[in-house]
């Protein structure tokens, strides 16, 4: 019997069969969680591939009520097995660092193209009936041409892991289109929480392990770029009502309140109560990196009755507090 105490959406996955590919990572665990609660049978699947975030502590406390799989999602033979019987697969897996991709783009090529043909195939072959919702990035926006940024905007990503995340995104448009497979796309901005991968290149990850070891935070450039910042949870509350709607077009999932990264670290320094302050490295200032990302979420709003609703404080607070024994 599902608990009353979950809200209606988190009830109606209950007895469900999931598959959440990159399920020991940062968003597939804090997602496994909280469908496990809600009484689905779980399969998490992942590689455990080091520096990619997966992670058995992850699901810590959980263990005995999901079941991992330690599976390549490239491997065509292992998803033509993990997506039978399976009534929704959440696709989570793939390679998240810009600057990974730039270094190693062959890696990130596999990753984020050919894994999402291995696994759209499989769900073709094996269980075309299966629901699918697709983990994708606004970084293939690029640089905005106008603000906030709208699922019409064009498509101009500045790195290989942009092009490669459009690339899986329009593998599943085209499967939904022409096998009806009922496959749909959100477009994540700065999702951030506890379990994430940290010191992976991004502000968050980064700032708050040098705030909780008392060094100075390290701003590249000069710190007056904006970015806006989604909790986990409000992204998983948008996963579940994408997945509950009939929509099938991409959807913009983030938060549209910016601050500047000199305002963010400031505030990660106040919640930490870390003394050393700023240390600013102009130099370092990544090339082509987008200014501002501020999403529109106008359809998020209209289609889903979505928005996000962890002020940037209180999530920051949970997320400092889950690495401070950590670190």
């Amino acid at each position: 019997m599902a608990d009353q105490s979950l809200s209606a959406l988190e009830q109606s996955f209950f007895g469900k069969r999931i598959l959440i590919t990159g399920g020991l990572g940062f968003i597939g665990s804090n997602l496994a969680r909280r469908l496990a609660d809600a009484g689905a049978h779980l399969i998490l699947v992942d590689s455990l591939i080091p520096d990619y975030g997966g992670n058995l502590f992850n699901i810590d406390g959980y263990a005995d009520r999901v079941n991992v799989n330690i599976a390549d999602v490239r491997d065509e033979y292992s998803m033509d097995y993990l997506v039978q019987g399976q009534d929704i697969l959440f696709n989570l897996a793939g390679q998240t660092s810009h600057l990974d991709s730039m270094r190693d783009p062959y890696t990130d090529l596999e990753i984020n193209v050919r894994s999402q043909l291995s696994i759209l195939e499989a769900c073709r072959k094996k269980n075309p009936g299966i629901k699918i919702v697709y983990a994708s990035t606004r970084q293939f926006y690029g640089k905005p041409d106008y603000l906030p940024v709208d699922e019409r905007h064009l498509l101009h990503p500045t790195d290989v892991n942009g092009v490669n995340k459009m690339a899986g995104e329009w593998y599943h448009i085209i499967y939904n289109n022409i096998y009806g497979i009922r496959a749909t796309s959100l477009r994540l901005t700065n999702t951030y929480g506890p379990r994430m991968r940290l010191e992976d290149g991004r502000v968050v990850p980064n700032f708050i392990p040098q705030a909780l070891r008392g060094e100075p935070l390290t701003v590249y450039g000069d710190g007056q770029q904006t970015r806006s910042f989604c909790y986990c949870s409000d992204l998983i509350e948008g996963i579940y009502r994408l997945l509950m709607s009939a929509e099938h077009d991409p959807v913009n999932i983030g938060n549209p309140n910016e601050l500047t990264i000199l305002q963010f670290a400031e505030t990660i320094n106040r919640l930490t109560g870390n003394p050393a302050g700023i240390v600013f490295q102009p130099e370092k200032r990544i090339k082509d990196d987008p200014q501002t990302r501020q999403p529109d979420i106008a359809k998020a709003r209209a289609l889903l009755n979505w928005e996000p609703q962890v002020q940037l404080e209180t999530g920051l607070s949970r997320t400092i507090e889950y690495f401070r024994n950590r670190i």
